[in-house]
């Protein structure tokens, strides 16, 4: 039977380093032993029978899939430590009108005590239990927390998916009916308990039909999924009216940067942190438990000696074997590394079938000091998309060892923030607030005032080349050749873009490439999908419709430039046919 104790020696084992954690959970358990040291001073205390009494209930569940299937689970230790710390933890329940401690009705004089985190984020490497474990929870909050009327929901970004960990829990109760089935009755819809009027369903995404609900606890299952937080507002918003709701994202890692989960995932870091008061950004939130298993920021993904610290239950409820082929397989091809590193190392990436390898890119840090940078010969490229989207301009300088360095600029009408998602509205904003973003007047692109931007912007410089895909830049192009500028079309075919595109890359690999880490530039490079052809060329593709390339395709078209004769200077009207020749004369 799992115990108390047993949480809590887990939690002694990893801050000494008998077993092996990454530094977000060695921050959770060192948490946690703080808080069974001070915590009373701050009015938080452990309970050991509340923490004990959510272990015995899961006594009585029974495993649902694999070769262990009807026979009783026996919780591994990190998921004990998990327990005791949501369950465990309670403080004094105050009485907002009055600013004082509620006291028990049976005359004790004892504080009526309530749990004391609302909120819980769990984010593990896949086929860790964690979808086993938040299935108890959601039978225990239903039926063995106490709650008249409780509703308990599992929400996720389809139907489907927010009924694996409903149905997982009514295949739980048909396996133990001399147990839960006591407890429980269930149809299609729900889970419920007739005696205290309490209900747990699955829910799907559908934000606007969770309105009126009275949640004492909400599971979002893979939250990594959801494009939008509204679905955790709308749950978040509905447990005001419980006096210990629980609100719980369990998640893998997942491609999503600038959404909900992510955001809790940065706030669940910086709450880790904030036991140390003196660490720069940390937060102090007694109400949010977070734990993350994942590897630390220079491990290996690809060294098994580091897989325990994203896969707790590596060995139990996980075979080696199986994490050892998809490791080779992810070795030898690049389009699978990407579901090897989120679902099984539990490591954030932005695109789903992502080109670049944004670990080596985001290495990439070192750019020379601009009065070394005017010495080296300098290639521009642009992408100017259309006069609605963002526009593009890229420098690229080559050294005479070879070395390239990177930097960017960036345009967008301020009327764009009005048409594209709010997500992509606020991150525009903040791009734009760190100077990395020009914002301009209007519903569309001046190219003038790009045209003058690129004047100063090269100005003082070795410029070789100004490269552009002549496509919709015409009238631009011939602006710019009329200032003396030299000019070189670079129509973005398979045939110019690809050779620059593994130059790019092998370039990164080898730790040639410098830029200067413009977080734009960097969201777009991880944007960048490719199909390989039958002649293994390759061609930059974007995975979704907000998801911009521009300033990657821009350093690829200066690329394709330095890439030929070493980018040569080419007359922009010998590139011109007879009849735009006659147009300028």
């Amino acid at each position: 039977m799992a115990t108390v104790a047993e949480g809590i020696r887990y939690a002694e084992r990893v801050v000494s380093g008998e077993i092996l954690a990454c530094q977000y959970v060695r921050l959770a358990c060192l948490r946690f032993l703080d808080d069974l040291k001070n915590g009373e001073a701050r009015g938080i205390y452990f309970s050991r029978p509340r923490a004990q009494h959510v272990l015995n209930f899961y006594k009585v569940i029974p495993h649902v899939k694999g070769n262990l299937v009807g026979q009783p689970i026996e919780l591994m230790d990190w998921h004990i430590f998990i327990l005791i710390n949501i369950f465990g933890f309670v403080i004094p329940l105050i009485d907002e009108k009055t600013g004082e401690r509620v006291l028990k009705s049976d005359g004790s004089g004892k504080p009526v005590m309530v749990r004391r985190f609302r909120t819980a984020y769990n984010e593990v490497a896949r086929k860790n239990a964690k979808s086993t474990l938040s299935s108890g929870i959601a039978l225990y909050m239903t039926g063995a927390d106490g709650e008249g009327g409780a509703e308990v929901y599992s929400a996720a970004t389809t139907r489907d998916q927010a009924r694996i960990v409903f149905d997982d829990a009514k295949i739980m109760i048909k396996k133990a009916p001399l147990t839960l089935g006591r407890f429980f009755e269930f149809n299609k819809l729900a889970i419920y308990q007739e005696h205290s009027a309490s209900r747990f369903q699955p829910l799907s995404s559908d934000a606007h039909s969770l309105d009126g609900l009275n949640i004492h606890c909400g599971i979002v299952d893979e939250l990594h999924a959801h494009k939008t937080r509204d679905v955790w507002d709308v749950l978040e918003t509905a447990t005001g009216a419980r006096l210990q709701s629980l609100l719980f994202g369990i998640t893998t890692a997942g491609f999503n940067k600038a959404g909900i989960c992510y955001e809790l995932r940065d706030y669940a870091i910086k709450v880790l942190r904030g036991f140390d008061s003196n660490v720069a950004g940390a937060i102090k939130d007694d109400t949010f438990f977070s734990i993350i298993y994942t590897l630390d920021e220079n491990d290996d993904p690809f060294d098994e000696n580091v897989w325990l610290k994203a896969n707790p239950g590596l060995g139990t409820c996980k075979y080696w074997d199986d994490l050892r082929r998809l490791a080779k397989k992810a070795q030898e091809q690049v389009t699978a590394r990407v579901n090897f590193f989120t679902k099984h190392m539990n490591r954030w990436v932005t695109a789903e079938s992502a080109w670049m390898d944004m670990i080596k890119w985001e290495k990439c840090k070192y750019i020379a000091p601009q009065h070394e940078l005017n010495t080296y010969p300098l290639w521009v490229g642009v992408d100017l998309s259309n006069k609605i989207d963002i526009c593009a301009a890229v420098k690229v300088w080559r050294t005479n060892e070879g070395h390239i360095h990177v930097d960017g600029k960036f345009w967008l009408p301020e009327g764009r923030l009005a048409r594209c998602s709010r997500q992509m509205a606020e991150m525009y904003r903040k791009w734009a607030a760190l100077d990395r973003l020009t914002l301009t007047e209007g519903d569309v692109i001046d190219h003038a005032q790009i045209k003058e931007a690129l004047q100063a912007w090269v100005s003082g410089e070795s410029l070789k080349e100004i490269a552009f895909d002549p496509w919709s830049a015409t009238q631009f192009s011939l602006s710019l050749a009329e200032e003396g500028l030299p000019l070189v079309e670079v129509p973005q075919t398979v045939k110019n873009l690809s050779e620059a595109m593994k130059e790019v890359e092998a370039l990164v690999y080898s730790g040639r490439l410098h830029h200067t880490q413009n977080p734009l530039m960097n969201w777009m490079m991880s944007n960048i999908t490719v199909k390989i052809d039958k002649n293994d060329n390759i061609f930059p593709n974007k995975s979704t419709p907000e998801a911009k390339i521009d300033g990657p395709v821009a350093l690829f078209t200066a690329m394709s430039r330095v890439l030929v004769n070493g980018g040569n200077k080419t007359d922009f009207l010998s590139t011109l046919d007879p009849i735009e020749d006659l147009l300028m004369l």
